[in-house]
Formats: C-alpha cells, sequence, structure tokens
C-alpha cells in the first residue's frame, strides 16, 4: 500500500457493557476511509486465542481509545487488562504523540494513570463536537506515523547508500 494510503490502526478498548455505544463509533470510524479501527467483536474469528489476538492487536496500534464508564473502572476483569497493557506500551512512546485516547461514555471518574491525558465526553449534547475532535487527533497521530514511516524509509535508503557494497 502506498505510503499515503496507509490507514491509521485504531484499537477500542471498551467493557462489553458499554458494547452498544462503541459500535455505533466503530461505524462512524470504518467510513472514514483513512481510518482502520479494530474492535473485538468484528475481528476475533472464531477459534482463535482471543487474549493473544487482542494483546497482539494493542501491540499493532497505532492509537487506542479507551472507553471510560462507570461500568469500565469500576469493574474487574480483561477490561482492566487492556487498560492496563495500553498504558505500558504507552510508557514506550514519545511525550508528543497521541496514542491513549480516554473518551468518557458517561458522567464518571478518569481513572488516575489516564488524568494526565486530555479526556473527551462522548455523550449528551458534546458528542458531535467530540467525535470531530476525536478526528482532530487522531488525523495528527496519522501524521505523525507517515512523518515516521517516511523518515524511517529516508534513514534505511541512506543506510543502503553508505553500505560497503556500495562503495
Amino acid at each position: 500500500m502506498e505510503e499515503t494510503h496507509r490507514k491509521l490502526k485504531v484499537f477500542l478498548c471498551y467493557t462489553s457493557a458499554d458494547k452498544s455505544k462503541i459500535l455505533e463509533l466503530y461505524q462512524r470510524l470504518t467510513d472514514e476511509d483513512w481510518i482502520d479501527p479494530w474492535l473485538d467483536a468484528k475481528k476475533i474469528l472464531p477459534g482463535q486465542h482471543w487474549a493473544s489476538v487482542i494483546k497482539q492487536s494493542l501491540s499493532q496500534a497505532d492509537s487506542v481509545i479507551i472507553a471510560i464508564s462507570n461500568k469500565s473502572t469500576n469493574k474487574e476483569g480483561f477490561v482492566q487488562r487492556e487498560m492496563n497493557y495500553a498504558w505500558d506500551l504507552s510508557l514506550e512512546k514519545p511525550r508528543g504523540v497521541i496514542y491513549l485516547i480516554p473518551l468518557r461514555l458517561e458522567d464518571c471518574d478518569v481513572p488516575f494513570d489516564l488524568r494526565e491525558r486530555q479526556w473527551v465526553d462522548y455523550f449528551g449534547d458534546k458528542q458531535e463536537e467530540t467525535y470531530n475532535a476525536l478526528l482532530k487527533s487522531l488525523k495528527l497521530r496519522h501524521q505523525q506515523k507517515l512523518r515516521e514511516k517516511k523518515r524511517y524509509r529516508s534513514e534505511e535508503h541512506t543506510s543502503e547508500l553508505q553500505s560497503p557494497c556500495n562503495l
């Protein structure tokens, strides 16, 4: 795929109790021709080891939207593992990278580790405004990934030119 057409890989992290709201967001993101959203209900195939697939998909994601609700922050279980793994991956990213995006689905507390990230409210009369702001953040991240890919290819090309075989 041509470099400028590379889709942004966006992982949607949520608890099953918030599935209907996330399915709606997934569909909206899917309609954007430059975004490849990842949602377990749509991407995991029958028979796959879902925990491994989720971990691999998180590792490959360019950005992670963490859906926050009273249900997700107060529930014990796999959603906590997902959020913690996404947080751990974010620690490997430079500060200016938009990797984790906290998305509140209702009026609730933002988990401690995510409070230093700007969160948005995806509910009530702010939902459309939030979606547009979310797209701006994802576009910025997409540009970051395209520049990163271009820089990597440029460095790779330069090292090939300087290789002893080419001298």
